[in-house]
């Protein structure tokens, strides 16, 4: 049976950008020893998800796409064959930066760059700008093919963002993270992974780290038993609150036949009656003084 090993970097940040270059790639040392395909990182691990309000000062702490930090990572994943999924905060000319993740290939190859879309607008990351995207591609690892997609922390509470992934395709959703994982929110990961049959890797920052409590976790969306005899816990790993390199081990084979099979996914949809999901008029209990992408899309027009 083949499987699809994700490594959860779940690191304490160093607190200063090259400081961060060198432990993360001595972790994705140590994740490809440990037998990775994949290495996974917190979110936005370039500043350790710590940046300024201050509009200068926020855009003198971003990388670029072509960066040394994001060449180091290119060039780890060479070196280690592996793949990595670097993320930072990525510079976006003279407008507001992004939340970015860059999948690597084992061969340097970048395979996309997703800017979060689900910005928190409630909190620091107003000071963002939001992607309009999501990406999924085929990632040929040292354990076979798979297809890969990405969301990151708040993208999760929108169920669209992991159903849009199924849609083209994704087997497997990275996740980098970076707030507090309660079981709310591990639930919310547990039920993209079921409802979409898909596997979901989650990394978060270890306790210690303001905001966050560790518990990275994966689900591989095997939600019954091939034999019919009910239902089974689809949860693969989950970390506790301390720093470490936990490695998630997707049944991959079993997930594909899964899929085949069962009801969930893109079997019984009924997409004509969906079309409220694409009204962008936002509506009394859920407006917000706070900035809201749907509402300055419509001020726009």
């Amino acid at each position: 049976m083949n499987s699809i090993k994700v490594a959860l970097l779940q690191l304490d940040p160093e607190g200063n950008l090259q400081g961060n270059i060198e432990k993360g790639i001595e972790a994705v040392e140590k994740a490809a020893r440990m037998g990775a395909d994949i290495a996974l990182f917190s979110e936005m691990w370039s500043c350790g998800y710590d940046f300024p309000q201050d509009k200068k000062a926020l855009c003198e702490l971003t990388v670029s796409k072509d960066s040394s930090y994001t060449d180091a990572f290119r060039k780890a994943a060479v070196d280690n064959d592996i793949a990595v999924a670097a993320t930072y905060l990525a510079e976006n000319g003279d407008k507001a930066p992004f939340n970015a993740m860059t999948l690597f290939d084992r061969y340097g190859a970048e395979k996309f760059t997703y800017y979060k879309v689900h910005t928190c607008d409630f909190g620091d990351e107003r000071v963002l700008s939001h992607g309009d995207e999501f990406f999924t591609a085929e990632l040929d690892t040292k354990s076979g093919k798979v297809t890969v997609g990405a969301m990151i922390c708040y993208d999760r509470e929108f169920p669209e963002s992991a159903r849009i992934l199924m849609l083209k395709g994704a087997e497997l959703i990275l996740v980098p993270n970076a707030c507090p994982m309660e079981i709310n929110r591990i639930s919310q990961l547990r039920a993209r992974a079921y409802e979409n049959m898909t596997g979901i890797a989650t990394v978060n920052y270890p306790y210690g780290k303001p905001d966050c409590n560790g518990h990275s976790t994966a689900f591989d969306g095997i939600a019954y038993r091939v034999d019919g005899s009910g239902g089974r816990d689809t949860l693969v790993i989950e970390a506790g609150e301390r720093e470490g390199i936990y490695i998630a081990d997707f049944p991959i084979d079993d997930m594909r036949e899964y899929r085949r099979r069962e009801v969930h996914g893109n079997a019984f949809r009924r997409p004509k009656v969906y079309g409220s999901l694409t009204d962008m008029t936002v509506n009394e209990p859920f407006i917000r003084e706070e900035k809201n992408p749907c509402q300055q899309a419509l001020t726009a027009v």
